[in-house]
């Protein structure tokens, strides 16, 4: 069984070769229909044929992969613009007599616990939250010397430490801030896969975040999912539905989706609904 796996946040799934028409960036030129499912994102006239487009990383993840990169946008963007006010603030206090110096302390630490717990499936991304600790460290090392030169009223040496933290330490933040921001950005390129139950005509298109590569593997070394989801695992009877597998890769697991059944109603549930072309896309 030949299968193509694909990223979908932070996990991968896995589809047969022979569901598959075709692959094609994500424009978000989709067509948009009032609907109650969270994960429909619209409608794209593919080959001739009107096919609902959903969002697969809201079906596994409970969030689109689009808006998990907003929020750490934003988190970026808070983290970089919250360090320059307050460094603002400490500047004016350190150069300024009889007035109070303090580094906040709290919010400096509430950083540290950011960058430190940033976690990533990106690698790149990872690399660089993971080079915030140095400058961080220098900086606070560097407040640590103005303020005690403030205090002993080392006007002079204060100002050489200022100008230090600038040209150093906080530049480099500043970097780091913009490189993340930069890598969240360019990383994120998803595409729909239009899937197939006849083999030449198109039933759902998936969006996933990218294509990560095609195995071949046989049935037996894929681990049935019935005693997993029998056992009081939270899964919504739709995900349960389309679930098929359990697959080994190199450090972690895939799970084989059948893209015919992932908008399927249950049967027990639906059993007095006829069938027809229609049926399980809305």
């Amino acid at each position: 069984m030949e299968l193509i796996n694909f990223k979908v946040g932070c996990k991968t799934i896995s589809l047969k070769i022979l569901d598959i028409l075709l692959t094609e960036r994500f424009n978000n030129d989709l067509t948009t229909l009032p609907n109650n499912n969270k994960s429909f994102i619209g409608v794209k006239d593919y080959m001739e044929t009107p096919t609902p487009v959903f969002d697969l990383g809201i079906i596994l993840n409970g969030n689109s992969t689009e808006q998990s990169n907003k929020h750490a946008l934003e988190q970026l963007r808070k983290w970089q613009e919250s360090l320059e006010v307050w460094f603002t603030h400490l500047e004016k206090s350190l150069t300024k007599n009889n007035t109070a110096i303090s580094t906040n302390s709290t919010q400096l630490h509430n950083f540290e616990v950011f960058y430190q717990e940033f976690q990533t499936e990106n690698e790149d991304l990872q690399a660089i939250m993971e080079k915030f600790d140095r400058p961080f460290k220098s900086l606070l090392q560097t407040v640590d010397k103005a303020i005690k030169a403030s205090s002993d009223d080392n006007k002079k040496q204060v100002s050489k430490y200022i100008i230090n933290i600038k040209q150093n330490s906080l530049m480099q933040l500043n970097r780091l801030f913009e490189a993340a921001k930069e890598q969240i950005t360019l990383d994120y390129k998803p595409i729909i896969v239009f899937t197939t139950k006849d083999g030449s005509t198109p039933h759902v298109g998936l969006l996933v975040d990218k294509v990560e590569d095609n195995v071949d593997y046989k049935k037996e070394d894929i681990k049935p999912l019935d005693k997993l989801t029998e056992v009081g695992f939270d899964i919504d009877p739709q995900t349960k539905n389309m679930m098929r597998g359990l697959i080994k890769l190199a450090e972690k697991h895939s799970v084989l989706i059948d893209p015919s059944a992932i908008f399927s109603p249950v049967r027990a549930a639906q059993e007095d609904v006829q069938e027809n072309a229609a049926y399980g896309l809305f």
